[in-house]
């Protein structure tokens, strides 16, 4: 873990004020953009998250309210940086930390407890409250964004997101807001349970060089932007949610790839039935598409089983006469999960 602190002060300057133990220049830039404080917009964002160059970072921001020992100052950021995903977790320990900074206006204190948790797993106080690392598990970091939300705004259409996941497609999700875009794109890596893969997350992009050059290095990804000029930038996307418009949107150079037919239908009627259940939790819907999921790639894997080297073939495809568009599902499948004889 790194942790980074950001000052504003009454002339409106962002200042980056220290750091524990010590961070690069280009992932100092990136997070003084991730932290709102150098913007304009008179929004601050409470707490946002990201990934940058396989770091995930934490970002809570404070309006400093009198009386208190930062003279001068009007807001600060204290961000940290892990190897791990798990935003519940960090906010909690940024809590903990932005209060001792508040009461001792010194990083002295607050790299006490930081300490402390690195290496007893605690951060015990009576007046800046308690965090406990053993509190937060990963899996529930994994299950906290509902997939019954994203089916509820999509319905049928989900089935896009399933399949250019299950596909390692590259997916952009655009809105306005960054905690809009936090709770979504969040939600999203648990269509493809059976991965657990959330390393595919990027929820808060920036059209910058260095930040789109770090993204396109990634097979394939969910990434998530504020700017509106990301509609016109295909170059970054076969699949495109417009979030405050409710559209997905496939790009022209995917639909080969990404065409569906009867088995997409199925698959996409099973999540929404799923989903639409009042009975069933966010968990149970998950469970749900994961065990359709396992039926699936347990058929593709039989079908491998039987070419050579355990690996699928086209021609091994096209003599089960599938539907077009499921023969096609299947061989991109293949490719992804590694089952495709090269």
């Amino acid at each position: 873990m790194i942790s980074v602190g950001y000052e504003k002060d009454m002339n409106g300057d962002t200042l980056w004020v220290w750091c524990y133990p010590s961070v690069s220049t280009e992932l100092r830039e990136v997070l003084l953009r991730k932290c709102c404080l150098t913007s304009d917009s008179a929004v601050l964002h409470a707490f946002v998250f990201g990934q940058y160059c396989r770091t995930w970072y934490y970002v809570s921001t404070v309006d400093v309210q009198e009386p208190t020992v930062l003279k001068k100052v009007t807001h600060f950021s204290i961000v940290i940086t892990a190897k791990d995903f798990n935003p519940e977790k960090y906010a909690a320990f940024s809590r903990v930390l932005c209060r001792m900074y508040i009461k001792h206006g010194n990083p002295v204190k607050m790299m006490e407890g930081y300490i402390a948790v690195l290496t007893k797993g605690i951060c015990q106080s009576d007046e800046n409250g308690s965090f406990l690392i053993k509190d937060y598990d990963v899996r529930k970091a994994y299950l906290a964004g509902s997939i019954k939300d994203v089916v509820s705004q999509f319905g049928m259409e989900t089935i896009i997101l399933y399949t250019a996941l299950m596909l390692k497609k590259r997916i952009v999700i655009y809105h306005p807001r960054v905690e809009a875009l936090l709770e979504f794109t969040r939600a999203l890596p648990a269509l493809t349970w059976h991965r657990k893969d959330w390393s595919i997350l990027h929820p808060y992009v920036h059209l910058e060089d260095r930040e789109l050059e770090n993204l396109r290095m990634c097979t394939g990804y969910v990434a998530g932007f504020v700017d509106p000029e990301v509609t016109n930038r295909s170059d970054l996307f076969e699949v495109f949610v417009n979030l405050p418009d409710s559209e997905i949107t496939i790009s022209q150079h995917a639909k080969e790839a990404m065409a569906m037919g009867k088995l997409h239908k199925e698959i996409g009627h099973f999540i929404v039935q799923s989903a639409e259940d009042n009975d069933r939790t966010d968990v149970q819907v998950i469970k749900d598409i994961s065990m359709k999921t396992k039926e699936i790639l347990s058929n593709l894997v039989s079908l491998a089983k039987e070419g050579e080297d355990a690996k699928l073939t086209l021609e091994a495809l096209k003599q089960r006469h599938f539907p077009p568009a499921t023969e096609n599902f299947l061989f991109h499948l293949a490719a992804a999960e590694q089952l495709l004889k090269i």
